[in-house]
């Protein structure tokens, strides 16, 4: 019996925007303890001390090796790689034959012909379907995620910010920490043990992310703890990993623009049908038939800075049109606490409630797209809502029309879905409401906007 693809599953379904909606998959999950001392003091540790995070068991690490690894990547990406190497690294932006984004991750350069594609599985599984149809003399190694994985991963993943984090560093290295560039790779000692590390931050503060084999972790957290212990230094937990990249204004995922087109089929036929791509859920107040409607462009997401045109790669010529082109701009929306207020309080009445806030993310579905308007007419895509104890008040990530991108701009954002709009089990009976929003700088954090870069 041959294997059932997501194209298959498409195909019964009949349009990938129902198969979306109705997914029976919830928000993406982060599979570490809830809270480790409470999720307020969590948040704000990475603002006024530090704070730990353990990345090592929700993403996706696509290990991936040869002489045609920098020629893959060139190919498929729309980043420049005359640069990369051992000890680099970068965001690296995939896209469609059409310019839109099927996903972005970390990229890691372990070696000079050995690299690492670290986050949600979208744009490594991507790039490895390429590395195995187009011909590439690479091999590749798929490390997945602890939700999908039979067996122990294979190395941790840990990630120490705030102001006092480069301290509590140097402490558990035992000395000065070496001078690393931002996106760029070095190594330090911790409990004796060569770790290397990456200056990069989830939560746009100073730090570095630490990784190495899974059988030293347990050594090397107790390790930096023991540093960190006069330091104010908090283990951050799932609760608050989830409202994290707010702050440094990074979309954690977008919906993968692979759903669609016939240049794209091959794709979705290598894609099995119970893979993360043919599970994810769509939700939100945005609501349209056409699964092309929820696509993005790089320009949409604020990643213009990262295209580069200086080589060939998928969606290049697309991408070369759209230059230029009016397009959405990313924003941070502070919603209006009044509005959340009334939502809170509607879970006490007997009748109709609005759809339920849970805290301090907001996270219903996989992609969480929900409708932003200004007049009455649609101006963007506000998604991922959280609650920030740092801003005090609830924030989220969206990508606007221009007309209405400037900071200070009031816009309304429809929260909750429309009557009968999913069979997700994890949308309730509610009606839908609207909340006032205000726009304002993407990232919202002053230190992310550049301060902790140098």
């Amino acid at each position: 019996m041959s294997r059932k693809s997501l194209e298959d599953k498409i195909r019964e379904i009949g349009n990938p925007v129902d198969m979306l909606r109705n997914a029976q998959l919830g928000p993406y999950v982060f599979p570490i303890r809830s809270e480790f001392t409470n999720w307020r003091d969590e948040q704000e540790s990475w603002r006024n001390t530090a704070v730990f995070f353990d990345q090592s068991f929700h993403m996706t690490d696509h290990y991936m090796e040869g002489p045609d690894v920098k020629r893959l990547l060139s190919d498929v990406g729309v980043n420049t790689f005359d640069n990369f190497g051992r000890n680099k690294a970068k965001q690296i932006v995939v896209c469609n034959y059409d310019g839109y984004v099927i996903g972005d991750s970390i990229l890691f350069g372990l070696e000079d012909e050995k690299i690492n594609i670290v986050n949600r599985p979208n744009a490594g599984n991507w790039v490895q379907f390429h590395a195995e149809t187009g011909g590439y003399d690479v091999t590749v190694e798929v490390d997945h995620r602890s939700v999908t994985n039979k067996g122990q991963r294979k190395g941790y993943r840990f990630e120490v910010q705030g102001p006092n984090a480069l301290e509590i560093l140097a402490k558990a290295n035992g000395g000065p920490l070496p001078e690393i560039k931002f996106f760029n790779m070095g190594e330090i000692k911790v409990a004796g043990r060569p770790v290397r590390c990456l200056r990069h931050g989830m939560a746009g503060a100073p730090g570095l992310e630490l990784f190495g084999p899974m059988e030293e972790a347990e050594e090397i957290r107790a390790a930096i703890f023991d540093a960190g212990r006069d330091l104010g230094l908090l283990a951050g937990g799932a609760r608050t990993y989830s409202t994290v990249a707010h702050e440094s204004g990074w979309i954690p995922s977008e919906l993968p623009a692979i759903y669609s087109g016939e240049k794209m089929k091959p794709y979705r036929e290598w894609l099995p049908v119970d893979g993360f791509e043919a599970s994810a859920s769509l939700g939100g107040s945005m609501v349209s038939d056409n699964v092309e409607d929820y696509y993005l462009t790089p320009y949409d997401l604020g990643y213009g800075h990262i295209v580069n045109f200086d080589h060939d790669f998928i969606g290049r010529d697309a991408l070369l049109e759209k230059k230029g082109r009016p397009h959405r701009h990313k924003v941070t929306l502070s919603w209006s606490n009044d509005d959340v207020i009334r939502i809170f309080a509607s879970l006490f009445n007997e009748g109709d409630r609005y759809k339920f806030m849970d805290i301090p993310a907001s996270h219903y579905a996989t992609y969480p797209y929900d409708m932003v308007t200004k007049n009455g007419n649609s101006a963007g895509i506000s998604c991922y809502p959280v609650y920030t104890s740092n801003f005090r008040r609830w924030i989220s990530l969206a990508m606007v029309d221009e007309s209405v991108a400037a900071p200070g701009t009031e816009v309304t954002i429809v929260w909750g879905e429309p009557d009968g709009g999913s069979k997700k089990p994890v949308v309730e009976r509610h009606i839908q409401t609207e909340v006032k929003a205000t726009v304002g700088v993407c990232p919202i954090s002053e230190t992310a906007r550049g301060i902790y870069k140098r």
